[in-house]
């Protein structure tokens, strides 16, 4: 594994105000991170480059989407064969219904936050995919009633 990339002072203000706002032009970013415009310019290419910043993205309401079921999904596997594990990863990375997919410790092998349209649409994400993949053993849904904290900024 590679080092950790060394972050500056700078660096660290870059961070905090893309993450705050990704349009942010270039000459704002600069004066917030206390650097000349090209300077900056370098400094988010550096970062960039470095495997830092992966990406900009927009953020976007599923509610105003017409996306108003939203649950967090507990799956465990039978048993944890190469090609049944495989196969899930495979099925919940072609899901548009999968907003994330963690594989973790303790009772759920796994962590799915789902989005779909309403409770219909959320049985159907399970009888054609969940409940079909071979090797899958419990699935617990539980749902979110209300959103607390989400996304936020990651603090570097």
């Amino acid at each position: 594994m590679n080092e950790p990339f060394a972050l500056t002072g700078q660096d660290r203000r870059i961070l905090a105000a893309l993450q705050a706002d990704g349009r942010i032009s270039n000459a704002e970013l600069a004066e917030r991170a206390g650097m000349s415009t090209s300077a900056c310019w370098r400094r988010v290419r550096a970062l960039e480059e470095a495997g830092v910043i992966t990406g900009y993205a927009a953020q976007v309401d599923p509610r105003a989407c017409g996306l108003a079921f939203h649950a967090i999904v507990h799956v465990q596997l039978a048993r944890h064969l190469r090609e049944r594990v495989d196969s899930f990863i495979r099925a919940m990375q072609a899901r548009p219904e999968v907003q994330d997919c963690y594989a973790t410790t303790g009772e759920a092998d796994y962590h799915l936050r789902v989005l779909c349209r309403d409770q219909d649409a959320y049985n159907r994400f399970l009888e054609s995919c969940l409940f079909a993949i071979e090797g899958v053993a419990h699935v617990r849904t539980n749902l979110v009633l209300r959103e607390i904290k989400s996304g936020g900024p990651i603090g570097v």
